[in-house]
């Protein structure tokens, strides 16, 4: 839930927020080879752009994401800006980077999950406040 609810602007948000020139860095270089999109200026990190709750980013990661849902994500990515498709796609990802398995070791495996969702601890305090605020609500 807390990665979720950082991840969509505490389900605000199903589609990453920026103009042109902050999805630039999805559209060349080593990120976008990364995340395999075209190398050319060819708006791919426009098209590829973050979507979905867990936020799918990358020509590679929503063609496995179109592959496991059934859906053509390559020609038509803002399906993933539908609520079932932004939910499925999150548990999708979730599945595939194994993050059950480290979300039952409880708090102590928090930043190794943000680090396979994010690449990084971008963040880290508000996953951990809406994680504490979860725990409080749930336990």
């Amino acid at each position: 839930l807390a990665q979720v609810g950082h991840e969509s602007g505490q389900l605000r948000y199903v589609r990453e927020l920026g103009g042109d020139q902050y999805l630039a860095k999805y559209d060349t270089g080593k990120l976008a080879a990364r995340l395999g999109n075209t190398l050319e200026a060819d708006g791919d990190g426009q098209k590829y752009r973050g979507r979905g709750l867990i936020q799918v980013t990358g020509r590679a990661n929503y063609q496995r994401c179109g592959e496991a849902l059934g859906l053509d994500l390559l020609n038509h990515p803002e399906l993933l800006e539908r609520p079932e498709h932004a939910a499925d796609s999150a548990g999708w990802f979730w599945h595939l980077a194994g993050l059950n398995s480290l979300a039952d070791k409880g708090p102590s495996a928090f930043e190794a999950i943000t680090r396979r969702i994010n690449g990084g601890l971008n963040g880290l305090d508000d996953r951990l406040a809406i994680y504490k605020r979860a725990e409080q609500v749930l336990i």
